[in-house]
């Protein structure tokens, strides 16, 4: 599948699958933590962000189940105790709408 992008090269704009502009998306979110100087209530908001897409991407249909090891283990390490994370069968199989 070819990537499409919108004609203006200084514009960061693709269209990409749903778990890819979701993986996209929360590697903008890392890089931008690890990478501007942010007040701490803008820190905290970024990472919960971070944290519920590392989860939204272990609940897509296409992921497999090493990846989606990874991401439970990492969405834990973005914030909540790893233990207290809902199992991935509780999680829904279905599109979820990610703000």
């Amino acid at each position: 599948m070819s990537t499409k992008h919108a004609p203006d090269a200084h514009t960061e704009e693709y269209l990409l699958p749903r778990t890819e502009a979701l993986l996209a998306g929360t590697l903008a979110l890392m890089t931008g933590l690890a990478h501007t100087p942010l007040c701490a209530s803008h820190r905290e908001l970024m990472a919960t962000k971070v944290r519920a897409n590392l989860a939204e991407l272990a609940a897509q249909p296409h992921v497999s189940e090493a990846l989606r090891t990874v991401l439970c283990r990492l969405s834990g390490q973005w914030g909540d105790d790893p233990a207290a994370a809902p199992a991935v069968s509780a999680w829904p199989t279905g599109p979820v709408q990610v703000h």
